[in-house]
């Protein structure tokens, strides 16, 4: 599968592109906010056991975001112009898979983080050489994506219809919106 930035690489000089990948990176980051937002609040409501799990993981995604809004701020970068799709999206995401359940909502996160870490992988390649201080950004967060997507995958059953439906919807709005903050 072709990166979100695959297309833009030849006429976007490095700088410019490693910038782009970070405002990326930083809407998407309000999306997975606002998507553990969105699920702590039912599972608060109807007292899950995995409401401590996603609080810690809305803890991540939050010094995440700061980590790419200090980047910007470094650089005077605006944030992406997606960056309320994405936290909008992020919500509404988060709100449809905790209502369909504690299973939804692990393969939403394990759907979500596969895309995120196949996108994060690309960058870091990619920025290794043009732009270190964006290389260490993105490399500081790894660990905790791929701790999402590994402990989501194992809570998750996938056999039902529904559980792969849910993960290719997922899949499909997460490649979808770092296409379009790539491509505004």
């Amino acid at each position: 599968m072709k990166s979100a930035a695959e297309p833009l690489r030849g006429p976007v000089a490095g700088d410019a592109l490693a910038s782009r990948m970070i405002k990326v990176d930083h809407a998407g980051e309000f999306g997975a906010i606002n998507i553990y937002r969105a699920q702590i609040s039912l599972s608060r409501r109807l007292g899950r056991a995995q409401t401590a799990m996603l609080e810690d993981f809305l803890e991540h995604e939050q010094r995440h975001h700061a980590t790419f809004a200090a980047l910007l701020s470094e650089r005077g970068l605006p944030r992406c112009r997606s960056w309320l799709l994405c936290g909008a999206g992020g919500y509404a995401l988060g709100l449809t898979t905790a209502l369909l359940g504690r299973n939804a909502v692990m393969v939403c996160t394990h759907a979500v983080e596969d895309v995120v870490n196949g996108h994060l992988a690309e960058q870091m390649h990619y920025m290794r050489e043009c732009d270190p201080a964006a290389y260490a950004a993105v490399a500081s967060i790894v660990a905790d994506e791929t701790a999402h997507q590994q402990l989501a995958g194992e809570q998750m059953n996938t056999r039902s219809l529904l559980a792969r439906l849910i993960a290719a919807v997922v899949r499909l709005s997460t490649e979808a919106v770092i296409w379009v903050g790539m491509k505004l």
